[in-house]
Order: C-alpha cells, then structure tokens, then sequence
C-alpha cells in the first residue's frame, strides 16, 4: 500500500488540491461559491478546520490547512467534499437559471455510476494528493502556487486582486475567510508581499 499520498502526521500542515469531475467549471456562478465558503466556515467554527491558505478557481480547490488536532485533517477534508458536494448538486439542480444545468448533471451522474463509493452523482474527483508541508521552503513555494494560480490563469493582474483567495490575508487586507497565516522566517510573506 502506497503511502505517497496519505495523511501521515496527524499534527502536520498540508497542501491539497480537488478538481470538480472533468474539470467542470462550476464556480462560474456567485451562489455556487457561497456555498463552498459557507462550509468552509462552518467547518472552520465546528470540525477544527485552520485554513492557513487557499483559492478557489472555477473547476479546483487549492488548499493548506491544518487539523487542529490530532487526526483531524483527513477528516475535515472528507466532510468538507462530501457536504459541499451535496449542496453542490442541489443548488445546479434546482436553478432554474442554471444554462448548463443538463451538461453538468449529465457529467456528475456519468461519474457516479462509475464509482462505487456514490450513490447516485459524482461531484468532487477523488483524489487530493496531500502534501505535507515540512519546511519554510516548502510553505513559501504553496503559498506562491496557490496564490498565483488567478494571475497564472490572466483572471487578475496581482493575487491580492482575487476575492476567492486568501491573498488578501497575505497582503495585510481582510479575506472573505479568516485564515491562520504561517509565519515564514526571512520571508516578507505576511508582510505585504504574496509571491
């Protein structure tokens, strides 16, 4: 059994990535990502969630955060998945606004009936790939990757300039979401500067 991408430590602070099943852009709509940042709050308040960074894109979900405790962090990440992923599916159901409402759950049921661990849909792919993050080197390349990935993908010009990200955290500016920001030694990170 492979233990590459496993939740060794279960005190360690780790960087995860989700995609949406086919790279399906679900964020795209304002209600979509409300749902997400609610329960990443919600579970923040009442699962031991510590968000140290993160960005939501229109398809992915980059993530470093901790568990709080001992334990904790894969946990966290399961329930985070499984309850955004069923008000996910309900919200593109339900909206009659929703264009895309019949391409999109076309997809998720595809990708369920594929995987024997759902019942019926498919939102979130399976994977997250947990990174330990075991050194300033280490959280300082994260934190750049996270970061960076709106003005990588030309959606902002500077980082902080991204509303789903913890930037603005990083940039002395108030985030949509609390984070706890890791202090690097001999980095401006936290300091204004966000890679």
């Amino acid at each position: 059994m492979s233990t590459k991408y496993k939740f060794l430590n279960p005190e360690g602070i780790y960087f995860v990535s989700f995609a949406v099943v086919g790279w399906v852009d679900v964020f795209t709509r304002t209600k979509y990502k409300e749902i997400f940042l609610q329960s990443m709050k919600y579970c923040q308040q009442h699962k031991g969630l510590v968000i140290h960074a993160w960005c939501l894109m229109t398809n992915h979900v980059h993530l470093i955060f901790s568990g709080g405790e001992p334990g904790k962090p894969s946990g966290i990440l399961r329930d985070l998945k499984k309850y955004t992923a069923i008000e996910l599916l309900k919200a593109i159901a339900s909206n009659p606004k929703e264009s895309r409402k019949e391409w999109m759950m076309k997809i998720f049921t595809q990708s369920g009936k594929k995987n024997s661990n759902n019942s019926k849909y498919q939102l979130w792919q399976q994977d997250n790939h947990p990174v330990e993050i075991y050194s300033p080197k280490v959280v300082s390349q994260k934190l750049e990757y996270v970061h960076n990935n709106p003005v990588n993908s030309g959606i902002v010009q500077k980082a902080e300039h991204y509303l789903y990200s913890s930037a603005r955290n990083y940039s002395n500016q108030k985030g949509v979401i609390d984070v706890e920001i890791l202090d690097i030694p001999g980095s401006l990170v936290g300091c204004g500067y966000v890679g």
